[in-house]
């Protein structure tokens, strides 16, 4: 298949990898053309994804026209701040065929909407097949080949398999799902979880507090799942549970690094002025609790992230706040 790749950070650039790899032709976009002139020259996106190399028929290109020209499958790799834009960038080019189906990778929501970013690509381009594709996935392993499990959800149950005979491979194993929205909040409000991991991390607490973090983690993202319409057993799954353990220990996890960096202290702006990656846990952590806090939802691990995060409070004391609530049954 003709298959265009929108964004070549890490995960974008390892999306092509493993869709050429498995025979198809890919053309991968990104949005700065001193990135793409890099990554043509070198054979290598050495700012996002070093020692990996990039086979010599695979198409770089800063012309989204060029890219999504004739392209069976788009898949979107943008940070979710930026999906509107590229979404509306390819609506302009005009290059989009009618029956392309569109695919979304980025793990966001849509700051003061709350949309899916399968909801904020539909709303610009109305009429295509949309799939969502999560799990726990840290780029440089799949790039490297090790083994993975992802998720391919859809409410077009043709779509989702055309997504899962694409994508998989010996070394990457992709299950469908008709809950595309669960599947999506998983990979989204999992990553406030990460950053509250982090911070365990950071304040050198140890196994025990962060193996009941992570579990009344997923009690609150199921509690939130649930009340915006999503199948609570999705979160039970690979695109919940299983993205937020690799999420919450591996020391490749964005979001338990700003995590980790603003337990010990550090200030929020200088943890991400420092990132080459976007770590979408920390807008994210904004857009769950202004909303949960709008709608009366109980999320008291968002609301102390987001009291660290933005509110100038102490990864202590939010955990002590968070140790010291009123007793419950679990």
């Amino acid at each position: 298949m003709n298959i265009a790749v929108l964004g070549a950070g890490n995960w974008g650039t390892t999306a092509s990898l493993l869709l050429h790899g498995n025979g198809h032709t890919v053309r991968l976009w990104e949005y700065f053309d001193d990135l793409v002139r890099e990554m043509r020259e070198l054979r290598e996106n050495r700012k996002f994804l070093p020692g990996i190399k990039l086979p010599a028929d695979l198409t770089v290109t800063f012309s989204i026209d060029e890219a999504v020209e004739k392209a069976d499958i788009v898949v979107f790799v943008v940070p979710s701040a930026h999906m509107k834009s590229t979404v509306r960038s390819v609506m302009e080019s005009g290059a989009l065929e009618n029956d392309a189906v569109l695919v979304s990778l980025a793990k966001g929501l849509e700051y003061g909407t709350m949309k899916t970013m399968t909801d904020v690509i539909a709303g610009e381009v109305p009429g295509h097949s949309m799939v969502a594709m999560s799990g726990p996935c840290i780029a440089s392993e799949v790039a490297r080949g090790l083994p993975t499990t992802i998720v391919s959800a859809s409410a077009d149950s043709g779509a989702a398999r055309m997504a899962q005979d694409v994508f998989m491979s010996p070394a990457f194993r992709v299950y469908t799902s008709d809950d595309p929205l669960g599947v999506q909040l998983g990979g989204a409000v999992k990553n406030i979880v990460a950053v509250a991991a982090g911070m365990n991390d950071g304040l050198g607490f140890g196994a025990n507090a962060k193996s009941a973090l992570i579990t009344r983690g997923i009690v609150e993202m199921k509690r939130f799942g649930e009340l915006m319409g999503a199948n609570p057993e999705t979160f039970n799954g690979l695109s919940g549970i299983g993205d937020l353990i690799t999420t919450c220990f591996s020391t490749h996890s964005r979001n338990r690094h700003v995590g980790e960096e603003t337990g010990k202290g550090r200030p929020l702006d200088d943890v991400i002025g420092e990132m080459v990656m976007v770590a979408e846990g920390v807008p994210t952590t904004r857009t769950v609790y202004e909303f949960s806090k709008s709608h009366d939802i109980e999320m008291p691990i968002t609301e102390q992230v987001y009291s660290v995060l933005f509110g100038g409070v102490s990864a202590r004391v939010a955990v002590q706040a968070l140790m010291e609530r009123e007793k419950k049954r679990e």
